[in-house]
């Protein structure tokens, strides 16, 4: 195995194309401002590394990213990797992953624009999203665990996603999505889940306005719902709910059953009301 310690490069695809070797306490920065730094890389340990440069990791292959720093200068990081594993790093750059396959994320801090886009076979394990817009949009395959994030448009056109023990603070997610779940779990935000197919939230806390609008086959077990009105509407839907729903409309099929429900708006010329069931445990509800 080849080592670069403790060294600078500024230069033009400084490390191109190098294999089975390791790259530890280097800075990647200087006055030549070089892209693509690791290009081409194949089976690389990459350490305690500043990376203050353009697109330093493409079209790499069997690569470790522990403890390094990627600042804002660092654009567009990992592009059209294979088997990646990144732990213990703060990723600052916008658009950082994008066309990856089997990607590890785990233990780490992310402020990135546009992140991990159209890349299949994503793991992530306790990390914090601080500032993210349209994140995870077209992931197809992915197991979540314990993330942290605050974004706009997250998890768009995503397809066979897992998310657990989780807080997401972001609107207009899971918009088109087919086939996720998400389990115990805290979702904030507006207009979630539009035009999503197999959607299935269990015990999970939800909130914010017009949610679960033109799903199918959509599935509710064991949650609650805050600030949650005008829901369903023209959705299929299974929902068990531990709470107050503030109002519904125009569900276009299925079972509701809440606690509470504060208002339902049926239109006839829109729904057959025939074709969906909703029920309050709430004694003297008014709500069907």
């Amino acid at each position: 195995m080849d080592n670069f310690e403790n060294r600078t490069f500024d230069e033009e695809r400084a490390l191109y194309g190098i294999k089975n070797s390791l790259v530890n306490n280097c800075r990647f920065d200087g006055p030549k401002d070089g892209e693509s730094a690791l290009k081409e890389a194949s089976d690389i340990e990459v350490t305690n590394c500043f990376m203050n440069l353009r697109y330093p990791f493409w079209h790499v292959t069997n690569a470790k990213i522990k403890n390094c720093e990627l600042t804002e200068n660092c654009r567009a990081a990992l592009w059209y990797d294979k088997n990646i594993e990144i732990s213990g790093s703060k990723m600052y750059g916008i658009k950082a992953l994008r066309e990856c396959e089997q990607v590890f994320l785990k233990d780490s801090v992310v402020s990135s624009p546009e992140f991990i886009w159209k890349c299949k076979n994503v793991t992530i394990e306790n990390v914090t999203l601080e500032v993210s817009e349209y994140p995870f949009f077209e992931v197809n395959g992915a197991k979540i665990t314990r993330l942290k994030m605050k974004g706009k448009y997250s998890f768009q056109y995503d397809s066979d996603i897992e998310i657990t023990d989780s807080e997401l603070d972001t609107k207009d997610a899971f918009w088109h999505t087919k086939n996720v779940t998400v389990r115990d779990s805290i979702i904030k935000g507006e207009y979630l889940g539009w035009y999503s197919e197999n959607l299935t939230l269990i015990n999970c806390k939800i909130s914010g306005t017009q949610p679960f609008c033109y799903c199918k086959n959509l599935v509710l077990e064991n949650c609650t719902m805050e600030n949650c009105d005008l829901a369903f509407e023209r959705s299929s839907v299974n929902a068990d709910v531990r709470s107050k729903i503030d109002s519904i409309k125009n569900i276009e099929s299925g079972k509701v059953v809440a606690d509470s429900i504060g208002e339902v708006i049926m239109e006839e010329n829109i729904v057959d009301k025939s074709k969906s069931e909703i029920i309050c445990r709430e004694k003297g509800c008014k709500c069907a």
